[in-house]
């Protein structure tokens, strides 16, 4: 049995939670003459869209099953309980490999299984024009392929719960059909469909943008563009890389107020160069996107063509902070943004700190300024694997 105590992040009010077998068994409130003192409490975070951390990439041709490990308590520092590993575009021999290893570490490893309900799959199937592709390797841009990416769902066995797409091909609103038929989620991007193109993809099923803002070209057409369609679309819920880098702030606000936050999802994009020190200014070997070059503003782009990012160099919870600070969302929704909403996405349970609930939490302060959450405690499956766990109520 373990017992938690913190400030509820829906409220504000002093709150405890008893922890039994994984699941949260109880939860009340106290008073204290010193609520202030106390740390935050929340529900753990879920990422749906992590490339990397720490050294490790998904897409390494070298990836091992220790290696999706490493990844996976690395993010415990994070606040991260659940994530999903993404593998971008590249070679169907690499993207065999990789999703039979990230699947075999699954089926193996308790600290995977436990934190890793499946794969997201960013790519093949995206444009190749420059703006749109992003960093993504040209030479493995593709149109969609049913046969193919049954073959890949068979390396996965059955993990790939994300595949995000371009809708501009022929014939793409009915691989969609079939994609979701199978219970995968569409998600559209590094796209440059028409908007008709977006609407016969949404009509087909498609419930994603993935990083609404990003992977597009530089100049587009002030009103008839696949940004604003997909902002207008409320069938769409839009996930968003608010680390200060990819969308600046009047962006973040307009996307914000246009969605809702109802239909927001925070993600990090991180990669191999997020976490300790690969993240210090200079030039780094990247296992997918070539040579990419961190700023000293902490930017990851690819070397020699600074127009471009190449994934995030922050973690989920900088999000968080930032979309508060950004667009003027509240702590709980920032949150909720970042946990409860990707969770119910993914079918897991979804309701916050409530009783019968799985014990996947995390303590925090809200430090002031620019940066993060300053993660105290992260707790997985009633188990604390990160930190101290404050829980005097």
């Amino acid at each position: 049995m373990m017992r938690l105590a913190g400030r509820h992040y829906h409220d504000g009010k002093p709150v405890w939670l008893e922890i039994d077998d994984g699941r949260i068994a109880d939860a009340g409130t106290f008073r204290t003459s010193a609520p202030d003192a106390l740390p935050w409490i929340a529900p753990g975070l879920v990422d749906l869209q992590v490339n990397g951390f720490a050294g490790g990439e998904f897409t390494d041709a070298s990836l091992t099953i220790e290696g999706v490990q490493r990844i996976s308590l690395g993010l415990d520092g994070e606040g991260v309980t659940t994530y999903l590993p993404t593998v971008v575009t590249h070679s169907m021999t690499r993207h065999t490999r990789v999703l039979r290893t990230i699947a075999e570490a699954i089926e193996t490893c308790p600290d995977v299984c436990r934190r890793v309900p499946g794969v997201h799959l960013e790519g093949p199937y995206i444009s190749a024009e420059e703006g749109p592709r992003g960093a993504h390797p040209l030479e493995y841009c593709r149109p969609p392929d049913w046969d193919e990416f049954q073959w890949l769902q068979d390396a996965a066995r059955g993990t790939i719960r994300i595949l995000t797409m371009s809708p501009e091909f022929p014939g793409a609103a009915d691989f969609i059909r079939r994609v979701v038929d199978s219970g995968v989620l569409v998600s559209l991007g590094h796209t440059s469909a028409t908007c008709d193109q977006i609407r016969a993809a949404v009509d087909a099923g498609a419930q994603l943008s993935t990083h609404l803002g990003n992977g597009a070209h530089a100049y587009l057409h002030r009103h008839a563009n696949y940004i604003w369609q997909q902002l207008a679309e409320d069938r769409l819920t839009a996930t968003l890389i608010a680390d200060g880098h990819h969308l600046p702030p009047s962006v973040v606000q307009c996307l914000v107020r246009g969605k809702t936050p109802e239909r927001i999802i925070l993600i990090s994009d991180i990669t191999s160069i997020a976490g300790g020190e690969a993240a210090r200014p200079g030039v780094y070997q990247h296992a997918s996107l070539g040579h990419v070059e961190i700023l000293a503003d902490g930017r990851a782009v690819v070397a020699g063509q600074r127009e471009f990012l190449a994934g995030a160099t922050q973690p989920l919870h900088v999000g968080v902070v930032n979309v508060m600070r950004m667009a003027g969302v509240p702590l709980a929704a920032a949150i909720e943004m970042a946990s409860t909403r990707p969770a119910r996405l993914l079918g897991l349970p979804g309701d916050g700190l409530v009783p019968g609930g799985p014990a996947d939490v995390i303590q925090f302060k809200l430090p002031p300024g620019d940066g993060g959450l300053q993660i105290l405690a992260t707790v997985k499956a009633g188990q604390c694997v990160y930190g101290s766990p404050w829980g005097d109520a």
